[in-house]
């Protein structure tokens, strides 16, 4: 998305990327960034952009060095366990070394760029702060499809399956609540045989759905028949999917915590509770069902505050950021 907007500002851009469909665990990324560093030795370019830990191996002095960082991996690693706390650890450990071997660092929140400071030893004035990207015409669009009614109205929630997303929590609130409701969770990773289970535990079958991963326009669709929006993240980078929430018209309930209150507005365009607050988020999701003003005026407020990140504004945004 980033790419097309700068293209379509008169800019050339070379993309180096995995060949399709290649899996990225962390032995597959380091291998792709050891043969990385050829392909960027035979491409003539003036800047270089290398996204989180990508770009590491690379020393092409006549190159402007970008590391742009979308998630601070060593922040992501404290809130998981087992493998993927290992992997994120190992991983996070390239991205320091590639942060500092950077001519400029460029990052999604002031809340990010905190804890690149905080975790990799970086001067603050050697990063900027340029935000997600959303192709809100392109939401738009896919928006004069009519909306599909339903007989109850539904909860969506769209993340990949991590611990930190607190997934957990959601269950346990959407069990207390007292009324008919469709609970949709779009995503996938390796808390989601535990979430499965917890549902069941709380005696919520028939009434979550797990969908899984899905294309672009079922997951367009998702948004377009969901009446609120609910991820009570307890850790987050930026949080992309709020965007495409309130691209959406959704009102939004959402963690208080990590970046979420820079992309959302509390008590405006989204209501904020503790991540591990099953009973407040409960709370919240019980006054904001029954209350269709309160719906509206959060919906009204998220889009207006989503144009703000449409990707030609953003493009402008980050080539400022890198001097072009």
């Amino acid at each position: 998305m980033l790419r097309d907007a700068v293209l379509a500002l008169g800019h050339q851009v070379t993309l180096i990327a995995p060949p399709p469909g290649e899996r990225e665990p962390t032995l597959s990324r380091i291998a792709f960034n050891w043969r990385a560093r050829q392909m960027v030795r035979r491409t003539k370019a003036d800047v270089l952009i290398g996204f989180d830990l990508d770009g590491v191996f690379v020393r092409r002095r006549a190159l402007f060095h970008v590391a742009a960082i979308k998630g601070v991996l060593a922040d992501e690693a404290r809130f998981e366990r087992g493998g993927s706390r290992v992997a994120l650890t190992i991983q996070s450990w390239l991205e320091a070394q590639h942060v500092r071997r950077a001519d400029r660092v460029i990052t999604t929140s002031h809340y990010s760029s905190e804890r690149i400071a905080q975790f990799y030893g970086l001067n603050r004035d050697r990063i900027s702060i340029v935000p997600e990207a959303i192709d809100f015409g392109r939401w738009q669009q896919s928006f004069l499809d009519p909306r599909r009614e339903t007989h109850r109205p539904r909860i969506l929630c769209v993340a990949h399956l991590y611990p930190r997303k607190r997934v957990d929590t959601l269950l346990r609130a959407f069990a207390r609540l007292e009324m008919d409701v469709e609970l949709r969770i779009v995503g996938v990773g390796p808390e989601k045989p535990h979430l499965e289970k917890l549902a069941a535990a709380l005696g919520t079958h028939g009434r979550v759905r797990f969908l899984g991963q899905v294309p672009f326009n079922d997951l367009v669709a998702e948004y377009r028949n969901a009446t609120v929006f609910a991820l009570p993240t307890s850790q987050e980078g930026f949080g992309i999917v709020f965007l495409e929430a309130m691209a959406s018209s959704l009102p939004i309930i959402a963690g208080d915590a990590g970046a979420v209150p820079e992309v959302v507005e509390a008590g405006v365009s989204a209501l904020l509770v503790k991540p591990d607050d099953d009973a407040g988020l409960s709370d919240a999701l019980t006054r904001v069902l029954n209350d269709r003003d309160l719906r509206v005026a959060l919906a009204k407020a998220g889009l207006a505050r989503v144009r703000r990140y449409d990707s030609p504004i953003v493009a402008r945004q980050f080539l400022g950021a890198i001097g072009l």
